[in-house]
């Protein structure tokens, strides 16, 4: 079941041949919306005109709306307003993972059923454009994020530990809100995965440079040392006493090498005490702590928390109320 929130629009919508929950009407701010639409109040898709917020011309409204509901649930249903049409809008829209927007009654029936992708509405992006990244810090918005792109390399410390699978799951979460891609690098493992979107290649550099327009590249390294390429690098352990003792025999510095880089145990059984164990013993900080994951599902909730401790900011951190603690899925 679907909800109608309207305006100026309300004779155009309300004839939409949908499956209707709740429908209101009038001009209200982002924080009135959102108190219609609770989190326990479940609903397929959200049918937004764009009148019906009240400011709406004003980017940091939409973006003040972003961060209160789920706006991939979002249709939003826009005027003939010229700043709402104008290039400089809809790249805003696009930057803050809005992606269902249209002007045609008739199009808006078939986003409920056939939402876009990044890549329906890549054509609206300006990366390039300074005027595309109004959202700073500096302007009062620190909780908005950067939108240059990252190059996420994975790398594996441990033998095995699982970069190539990793890389291929995280790019499934992430595509729900971003423009990703994900390529290896040296090797052709990927094709053990059955997905054609998955790249490899030998020359990383002219990789990133000939995928400028993408938003996120996740790179799996393998043995290549092309660290200094990434806009950041994610090591990988896993912790098994195994292939741990096998590590330190190879190099009994590893640890010292790692101090202030991004460590994540992956494949882990271990729990929040095991990894405070962890980190006293090898002296070292461990960023994140992912268990054994079913490779086959599209969606893994401990994924979308790691993304969101890699400050992917389209993703919303749960409301349970416990905060931050990286390890509480095992709690």
């Amino acid at each position: 079941m679907n909800v109608i929130v309207s305006n100026e629009n309300k004779d155009v919508l309300t004839n939409l041949d949908i499956d209707l929950i709740k429908t209101i009407d009038g001009e209200f701010t982002p924080e009135e919306i959102a108190a219609q639409f609770p989190p326990n109040f479940y609903y397929n898709k959200m049918v937004l005109d764009i009148t019906s917020i009240k400011g709406y011309e004003k980017i940091n409204v939409i973006q003040e709306l972003s961060l209160l509901i789920d706006m991939s649930k979002v249709v939003l249903f826009l005027n003939d307003s010229e700043v709402v049409n104008s290039p400089t809008y809809l790249s805003q829209l696009v930057s803050m993972g809005i992606y269902n927007f249209t002007k045609s009654v008739d199009a808006v029936k078939f986003l409920i059923d056939n939402p876009n992708t990044y890549k329906d509405v890549a054509s609206y992006h300006q990366l390039n454009n300074v005027a595309s990244q109004p959202f700073k810090a500096s302007q009062g918005m620190d909780d908005v994020e950067d939108t240059r792109l990252r190059v996420i390399g994975f790398k594996n410390v441990t033998n095995g530990a699982g970069a190539t699978t990793l890389v291929y799951m995280l790019k499934k979460q992430l595509e729900k809100a971003y423009g990703v891609i994900a390529v290896e690098i040296n090797k052709n493992d990927f094709v053990y995965l059955n997905d054609k979107s998955l790249q490899s290649s030998t020359d990383l550099s002219s990789f990133i440079n000939s995928n400028q327009k993408s938003e996120v590249i996740l790179v799996d390294l393998n043995d290549f040392d092309g660290e200094e390429l990434c806009t950041e690098v994610v090591y990988l352990i896993e912790p098994g006493l195994i292939k741990l003792n096998k590590l330190i025999r190879r190099d009994n510095m590893i640890f010292e090498k790692l101090k202030g880089k991004k460590i994540v145990l992956n494949r882990s059984v271990l729990s929040s005490k095991d990894v405070s164990d962890f980190e006293s013993e090898s002296n070292s900080k461990i960023f994140f702590n992912i268990p054994n994951l079913d490779d086959k599902k599209d969606y893994q909730k401990v994924l979308e928390d790691f993304l969101i401790e890699m400050d992917f900011k389209r993703f919303k951190p749960s409301n349970s109320g416990k905060g931050k603690n990286i390890f509480s899925i095992f709690k």
